[in-house]
């Protein structure tokens, strides 16, 4: 080998290690959503800072009973200042689009329900479903607005048999990550335990069936769990990695403390590095109740544990 061929093949190895120090897993990659983190923005950010956050995930804003979508535009502008004032981005807009029942289809339900209060749920669904174009327009709106690119979905609630419904879920779908794309928005699907889209198989074949560029995959493997799916390593597999765009981490599956709902956060994170994900990691704790924030620290603190003893 030439002088040349030594340099070339020196450049070489050093943007390889320099590309994989940019995937590792630290606090850096990171975050927690809004309204499980602190009861107002404010706290949301002393959050970040007390961790090293550089994100955070958006839904309802603390303390005000109001989802981010539904927020006026100045409103949102001033948000957006306050993010980038405390030196955080937005990683990931948590949205509920298509978590109620697809119109036509009976969801499966633990509790009966009365002929009128059925009479009632259906018309609202309905009336969802009449409007999801325009609730995915303040959804990418207000994402815009706030400097994120990544929009959460679901496959509508659960129904008995759901691979019976799934091509009317895609065509409904469809449209609405056509819509997306010409914003420069990705809808990210959800594997949501309650939807038509729960395991890692569901997702893998919901990415073949929609095959753009603008519609890709929220991970959360909990919600897998909970319908005895083997997530990882076996449901991990499935997914088509080139679409793994943002994962999230309930917190009964990273404190030992439940053993029911543990997971192998420390295998999910090698795997995860591995295979080159470049996304965030966020904490969606679900420990609910007055210790909710008091959790999503504690979850915090094992998420930047496993990271760093990943790092060492």
């Amino acid at each position: 080998m030439d002088r040349r061929q030594l340099l070339i093949s020196g450049l070489g190895l050093s943007a390889a290690s320099l590309f994989a120090k940019r995937l590792k897993l630290d606090r850096t990659r990171l975050s927690t959503v809004t309204d499980e983190s602190g009861k107002t923005p404010a706290e949301n950010f002393e959050f970040a800072k007390k961790y090293g956050l550089r994100y955070l995930e958006v839904r309802q804003v603390p303390g005000a009973k109001m989802h981010y979508a539904d927020m006026p535009e100045a409103d949102l502008k001033t948000a957006a200042k306050e993010f980038a004032d405390n030196g955080v981005k937005v990683s990931f807009f948590n949205s509920g689009q298509c978590k109620f029942a697809l119109p036509g289809t009976d969801y499966t339900r633990q509790r009966p329900e009365t002929p009128e209060v059925k009479a009632k749920r259906v018309a609202r669904d309905q009336q969802s479903f009449d409007k999801r174009m325009e609730t995915l327009g303040k959804s990418i709106r207000a994402s815009q607005i706030l400097g994120c690119d990544k929009v959460r979905i679901f496959a509508f609630l659960r129904v008995a048999e759901p691979e019976k419904v799934m091509q009317r879920v895609y065509d409904v779908i469809g449209p609405m990550v056509k819509v997306a794309e010409k914003e420069g928005i990705k809808l990210l699907l959800e594997n949501e335990v309650a939807c038509n889209v729960a395991r890692c198989d569901e997702l893998a074949a919901a990415m073949k069936a929609i095959p753009s560029k603008a519609f890709g995959i929220n991970w959360d493997p909990l919600n897998g769990h909970h319908l005895k799916e083997e997530v990882f390593p076996h449901g991990y597999a499935l997914l088509p990695k080139k679409k793994l765009w943002n994962v999230q981490v309930k917190g009964k599956s990273i404190l030992k403390e439940f053993p029911a709902d543990y997971l192998d956060w420390a295998a999910i994170y090698a795997a995860l590095e591995k295979d080159g994900y470049a996304g965030q990691v966020g904490l969606e704790c679900h420990i609910f109740g007055e210790q909710l924030i008091q959790r999503s620290h504690q979850c915090m603190q094992e998420m930047i544990r496993l990271a760093e003893q990943r790092q060492s």
